[in-house]
C-alpha cells in the first residue's frame, strides 16, 4: 500500500467514531498494537525533542524501506506515534520525504491536542522525515 492509501484508510477508521472520547480511546488502542521500539534503542539519541513526553524513535532500511519501532511512555502520545508509524513504515524513503501529513488535520488530530500535545506531534513528523532524509542520501 502506498503512504496516501494508508493515510486514507486512517481517515476513513477515524470518520466511523462519533466523538473525540471514541477517537481518543481508538488511538490508545493503536498504541497497544505498535511496533516496539528494542530496549538497546531506548537511549536519549532516539528521543524525539519537542515531546512532553517520552518518544523514542528508532528506523532501520531493510530492502530499500525504512521500518519505524517507537515506544512512549504517554498513552495518547503512543497512539500518535502508532498512527505516524503505521503511515510512513516499509516505505521507501523517498516516499516518506515527498508525503504530505494533510491526513493529520483531516482526522482533526491537531485540533484537539493540547498545545504542547501538538508541537510533538510535529516534532514526530519531522524526525521520521529527518530519517528519510539521512537513508535517502545513502542510496544516491
Amino acid at each position: 500500500m502506498t503512504i496516501e492509501d494508508i493515510q486514507n484508510e486512517i481517515i476513513d477508521e477515524f470518520s466511523m467514531f462519533d466523538d473525540w472520547e471514541e477517537r481518543y480511546q481508538y488511538m490508545i488502542d493503536l498504541g497497544k498494537t505498535l511496533p516496539l521500539i528494542d530496549d538497546q534503542y531506548k537511549t536519549e539519541e532516539n528521543i524525539i525533542k519537542g515531546c512532553q513526553s517520552k518518544v523514542w524513535v528508532h528506523a532501520e532500511m531493510k530492502n530499500e524501506k525504512i521500518i519505524f519501532t517507537a515506544d512512549s511512555d504517554a498513552i495518547i502520545t503512543k497512539g500518535i506515534i502508532a498512527i505516524l508509524i503505521r503511515a510512513f513504515s516499509n516505505q521507501s524513503p523517498k516516499a516518506i520525504i515527498k508525503a504530505n501529513t494533510d491526513f493529520i488535520d483531516e482526522i482533526g488530530l491537531k485540533d484537539h491536542l493540547s498545545p504542547t500535545r501538538a508541537n510533538g506531534l510535529v516534532s514526530m513528523i519531522k524526525q521520521l522525515k529527518m530519517y528519510a532524509i539521512a537513508y535517502q542520501t545513502q542510496l544516491q
